[in-house]
């Protein structure tokens, strides 16, 4: 597939997603969802990919949902866009996509992260922003509901009471607060950004792939599990990396003194 709407680059083990619409602040259309659908597509089916970075050119991370494409677009006389289904459609197996990855992920945001570009980057496993970044659930000042997982996001992340403050207030929280609150990993100076997400990919493409995959997963399932379930899936986890190559070699560089070289296996 062409890609016009994003930059897709893959480099010693790290897939590099760039949404790449600078000039509308990298807003998502169909037609860049169905390009990230497909290079996510090719990240999962590609082995010696070990992680995935998703960032935005020019000077914001993503605004969210283009309202003046035609899917969503509002023509005075004539019915409105069904925004559920542009949910269901395009929003819905995007995130699925992302959580799903058979690699880790990090979101490295470099600016406004707003609406559905705010959720996006949840959807990372790590988010990395710079200090000038910022976060924004500006759904209520169009009369939505988050969506593209933001709803669950968020409690999760910072807790019911500040989530419902960011969604019915529609604020920027700066990303210093944003990492103070727990909602991304952290807020590093604009200035060393690109060398912080570099040396971060180099360290998560170099680790042992599967083992922290399944840590994800398990992480995301506990809420909806109890001591015992939790403990079940764990028990399970432990005995599939238990039997892999990169247990065997990371026991085998503890007992050496040495560092251990994963292959993902």
């Amino acid at each position: 597939m062409t890609f016009e709407n994003i930059l897709f680059e893959v480099a010693a083990g790290v897939a590099r997603i760039t949404l790449n619409r600078p000039d509308k602040m990298n807003s998502l259309n169909a037609a860049m969802h169905a390009e990230l659908r497909a290079a996510l597509d090719q990240v999962q089916g590609d082995p010696a990919i070990r992680v995935l970075v998703l960032t935005g050119a020019g000077r914001g991370f993503c605004a969210g949902q283009d309202l003046s494409d035609p899917e969503v677009r509002y023509v005075p006389g004539e019915a409105p866009p069904d925004m559920g289904d542009v949910v269901e459609r395009h929003y819905k197996p995007l995130i699925l996509r992302l959580q799903n990855l058979r690699v880790p992920t990090i979101a490295a945001v470099n600016g406004i992260a707003a609406g559905a570009g705010a959720s996006l980057a949840l959807a990372c496993d790590l988010v990395i922003a710079t200090q000038s970044a910022s976060f924004m659930q500006a759904f209520s000042k169009i009369g939505l509901t988050p969506d593209t997982g933001g709803t669950w996001f968020l409690p999760q992340r910072v807790g019911m009471a500040r989530a419902l403050g960011l969604a019915l207030l529609a604020e920027k929280l700066p990303a210093r607060q944003a990492a103070e609150w727990g909602l991304i990993w952290a807020a590093v100076a604009d200035i060393d950004f690109e060398a912080h997400i570099f040396a971060l990919a180099v360290q998560l493409s170099t680790a042992p792939t599967k083992a922290l995959v399944r840590t994800r997963q398990a992480m995301h399932a506990a809420p909806g599990h109890t001591l015992e379930q939790q403990l079940s899936m764990e028990a399970g986890f432990m005995r599939e990396l238990g039997a892999s190559a990169d247990f065997i070699e990371g026991v085998a560089a503890f007992t050496a003194k040495r560092p251990p070289q994963f292959t993902g296996k």
